[in-house]
């Protein structure tokens, strides 16, 4: 009989009980049997202003724990479908971030070669770098979905490439992604000059900013990233600084007029059918999450792709009959 992975039961044990997993899922660290494995990133030397976010994947197993296996939204019950793991957090060796950038890829390559999607949870934005050339190892050039408030497309930081704000750049130049089947979403804010999105569209990025996003359903959305991404391998980076700091106040650089996390469910709903075969979800810091509001959002946006990688299985499955 093949072993299944399932989380703890929270009706028969109560969710305060037990070591602090993702979503009460066992701790094994296996490539087998499993079509989704959350792992942790806990690192934030790309960081260039508040840092502290290597402790986010702690914060977020913790509220995670919340979490029930039936998606309304997506109406998919998700272990019916799926065997998922916490495999733990990734090695990485604090202050040296090109070392980390190493190890971090090289880690990620025994799940992706068994074909396992990474539900993966930093961290500061920049570990989205060695993600993608692990990606782009296993799969070729990627498209890459972006949530968030800014580009992350500048060319360098104190004269450093690799930062939390220069990955997607670096992206391009590694030819980890294809840029023109890309989309980032959400931009907004301050910028240092009237270049800064233009150079992310000059890229080959296509950019949507919170005025634009402002405009469009939820469902429009969708046919624009369905028909920008095609059937290409799809990355999904979500950056909590997307969200509204009223409702994610627990990240490094907030920027005020963003979205609720109702408006990012929605939106990250539409992703259903792509060819999704990684995630991430970012820059949760602890320090300044009193309340824990801002790790309980990035649990669930967790959720959402685990219910995504259900959705596209149990769809896959129907086609097979």
């Amino acid at each position: 009989m093949i072993q299944k992975y399932v989380p703890v039961d929270s009706q028969t044990s109560p969710r305060f009980c037990g070591v602090k997993t993702f979503m009460r899922l066992p701790h094994v660290k296996t490539e087998d049997n499993i079509d989704f494995a959350v792992i942790g990133v806990p690192f934030d030397t790309g960081g260039t202003f508040a840092v502290g976010t290597r402790f986010g994947p702690e914060a977020v197993r913790s509220m995670s724990s919340l979490l029930r296996p039936y998606n309304p939204g997506l109406q998919i019950d998700i272990f019916q479908y799926c065997s998922g793991v916490d495999y733990g957090d990734l090695s990485v060796n604090p202050g040296y971030i090109e070392d980390s950038y190493e190890m971090i890829a090289n880690q990620l390559e025994p799940l992706l070669n068994k074909n396992v999607v990474p539900i993966l949870i930093g961290g500061d934005h920049s570990v989205s770098l060695p993600h993608l050339r692990a990606m782009a190892k296993r799969y070729g050039k990627v498209s890459l979905i972006q949530f968030d408030s800014h580009g992350d497309t500048w060319d360098s930081y104190f004269g450093k490439k690799y930062t939390h704000g220069t990955m997607f750049r670096r992206a391009v130049e590694e030819q980890l992604v294809d840029p023109f089947s890309s989309v980032q979403i959400g931009m907004r804010g301050s910028l240092y000059s009237a270049e800064d999105l233009k150079d992310a569209e000059d890229l080959g990025y296509k950019v949507i900013t919170t005025d634009q996003l402002r405009a469009l359903t939820p469902n429009q959305l969708g046919e624009e990233i369905r028909k920008r991404v095609g059937k290409n391998p799809v990355f999904v980076s979500f950056d909590v600084d997307f969200l509204d700091p009223a409702y994610a106040p627990g990240t490094g650089t907030p920027e005020i007029g963003g979205f609720t996390t109702y408006e990012a469910q929605q939106f990250v709903r539409q992703l259903k059918g792509l060819n999704l075969v990684g995630f991430d979800i970012v820059e949760v810091l602890p320090d300044r999450d009193p309340t824990r509001v801002t790790s309980l959002a990035a649990a669930n946006i967790g959720f959402e792709f685990i219910s995504l990688v259900a959705w596209n299985k149990r769809e896959k499955n129907s086609r097979n009959c």
